[in-house]
């Protein structure tokens, strides 16, 4: 991920999330942005149960992965309730970027913890990352981030999501401008312009892709491997990261955390690899860390160890 990403990802090579076909229908995700910004949040959170009873009894594959996941991060097995809480979990924060790309930030009550992190890394105008996971919201930290009069900028392999992210583009076009598409020849460049403009960039750094560098990591009592290539992007761009994670805690809720990470602006050569390798076991033990935390705010609904 340090040089341009290929402008598509080989699919006999490409891991299982990769190669998931999206189950969203496009007519429905419509309507349901049209019902919550019409009718209302309220009405909108009540059609969640059917959807989330639907994916639960047709999606077995996820939902057999979800099972796995949550019977590790609660040391208990997972049932089907625990299954829905998790889907419900992810519905609503989808449900919510919704409000979050048409500037409804002040309708939600947001806790920022370590504010004072990202305003002491931007205060060069250099910029900087912000390392992140398919975990909670990211929209809720690009909201937060504009309220402090920042823009955040995220990188991310859409392919697999394409219906979703033309619903959501049609609601507030700049904003989902924002999104630095991973797998085109120009990703790293437009990280890089973005940085060099003092913008803040977020990578999610718990998906792997087939072909580029990983670190096995233990994690949630296994062995998994996570990529590189965030980390390494950071380093080779000289530039500052901290973690974040946007939890969701129900309702209207939500908490920002925010962690000073590392730096690699004076590690070059050799000294890189393991210095990267290091971080990246840092990265996993604090994302199992906010996983304990809310147990049903990560969402890799596949055979993430395998």
């Amino acid at each position: 991920m340090a040089r341009p990403v290929d402008s598509q990802i080989d699919r006999q090579r490409a891991p299982e999330w990769v190669d998931r076909p999206e189950r969203s229908n496009t007519l429905v995700m419509r309507f349901m942005a049209w019902v919550a910004l019409a009718l209302g949040r309220p009405v909108a959170r009540l059609l969640l149960y059917p959807i989330c009873l639907y994916f639960l009894a047709f999606s077995p594959r996820a939902r057999s992965a979800s099972s796995r996941y949550l019977g590790r991060v609660l040391g208990r097995k997972a049932g089907l309730a625990d299954s829905f809480r998790h889907y419900h979990t992810f519905a609503s924060i989808l449900l919510d970027r919704v409000f979050l790309l048409h500037d409804q930030f002040s309708r939600f009550d947001v806790r920022i913890h370590g504010a004072d992190v990202i305003d002491e890394m931007v205060m060069g105008g250099t910029g900087c990352v912000l390392l992140g996971a398919h975990f909670g919201s990211f929209e809720i930290v690009r909201a937060g981030g504009r309220a402090r009069g920042l823009k955040v900028s995220m990188v991310m392999y859409e392919e697999n999501a394409r219906k979703v992210g033309a619903v959501l583009e049609a609601i507030n076009p700049d904003l989902q401008s924002e999104i630095i598409p991973l797998g085109t020849v120009d990703s790293i460049l437009r990280v890089e312009a973005a940085l060099a403009r003092g913008e803040v960039v977020g990578m999610l750094a718990d998906r792997t892709l087939k072909g580029r560098g990983t670190v096995t990591c233990h994690f949630l009592g296994e062995q998994a491997c996570f990529p590189t290539g965030p980390i390494r992007v950071a380093a080779m761009l000289k530039r500052p990261m901290a973690l974040m994670f946007g939890l969701y805690r129900g309702g209207n809720r939500y908490e920002i955390h925010i962690e000073r990470f590392a730096n690699l602006t004076q590690v070059d050569g050799r000294e890189r690899d393991p210095e990267i390798e290091n971080l990246m076991r840092r990265y996993a033990g604090r994302l199992e860390h906010y996983c304990r935390l809310a147990p049903y705010n990560w969402f890799n609904f596949y055979d993430f160890w395998r």
